[in-house]
This record gives structure tokens, C-alpha cells and sequence, in this order.
């Protein structure tokens, strides 16, 4: 399965097998971590939850999206769920294409689509407190120059 929704540590080499082709001449790969600090603030670990069915389901339809946009591309996406500390993977996207622009670009699409519709929360524990997260917009350019808003929560 290209698209899953995993409750133990993501093998990377297993998402990037799932995308080798022999007309590829890129797999571009984003792996998202858990970080330390946030804003100023000290993050102990994050408890990441979802709606199982329908994640999968809108990590298909990105799938799809990027087939159609960026010809001869394969994808495959795995989003850990669950208790995740400091520098564990949460999110591991490759993505296959016959040239590198092309795959470039199309994993970024993923990891922003993934923030746009995927419905994946995350609860943020800090020194602190703790608090879900799910709204915070942040500006991002685009290689065109044109900045966008988008969730930009991992």
C-alpha cells in the first residue's frame, strides 16, 4: 500500500522502495521530525491522532493529484500516529518523476496538501502545558515568488 497511516517507526527505504521505476531519473524524499522548539517554546513529545479511513483516503486522492499534475510520477506517503518524541519521524513522502523538477516540486505539493486536508492532529506537550494544534498560518513562497498561506503544522 502506497498510502498508510502507521502506529510504529517508519521505515524510509520502505517508502522509497514503493516508488522506483526504471523511468525515473529522480525519487525526491521529505521526512518531517518531531522538533525541540517551537516558537520559543521547549516541545517534550507530540501525540499525533487521526480519522484512519478518511486519511488514507485524502493521502490517495494527493496521490492521485500529483499522477495527473507531474506525468509518469509514483508517490507513496506514511504518517506515523501516536506518541512521538524529539527527532522522530512523523511523515515520510517520496516521490518518483523522470526529472528532478518535477519531483521536487511535486513533494512539496504533498507535504502542503497533506497540511490542507488530511484530517491528522497533533497535540503539542511542553514544559508548560500541552495544546492541540491544528489552525497556525504561516507565509510560504513559492519558487514563482508568490507568497501563499498555508498550515504549515507538522
Amino acid at each position: 500500500m502506497n498510502y498508510e497511516i502507521a502506529k510504529e517507526p517508519i521505515n524510509v527505504q520502505s517508502v522509497i522502495d514503493k516508488v522506483v521505476q526504471r523511468d525515473a531519473g529522480a525519487i525526491t524524499t521529505f521526512i518531517g521530525t518531531v522538533r525541540e522548539m517551537t516558537k520559543g517554546k521547549k516541545t517534550l513529545y507530540l501525540i499525533y491522532e487521526a480519522y484512519e479511513p478518511m486519511a488514507i483516503k485524502k493521502l490517495e486522492q494527493i496521490g492521485t493529484e500529483i499522477q495527473e499534475r507531474w506525468k509518469g510520477s509514483r508517490v507513496a506517503i506514511t504518517h506515523r500516529i501516536g506518541k512521538l518524541d524529539i527527532t522522530d519521524i512523523a511523515v515520510v513522502i517520496a516521490v518518483s518523476t523522470p526529472h528532478r523538477n518535477d519531483s521536487y516540486e511535486a513533494n512539496r505539493y504533498a507535504i502542503e496538501r497533506i497540511k490542507e486536508i488530511v484530517p491528522i492532529w497533533k497535540k503539542e506537550h511542553w514544559e508548560d502545558g500541552q495544546e492541540w494544534i491544528g489552525n497556525q498560518l504561516e507565509t510560504v513562497s513559492y519558487p514563482t515568488g508568490k507568497p501563499e498561506e498555508r498550515d504549515l503544522n507538522e
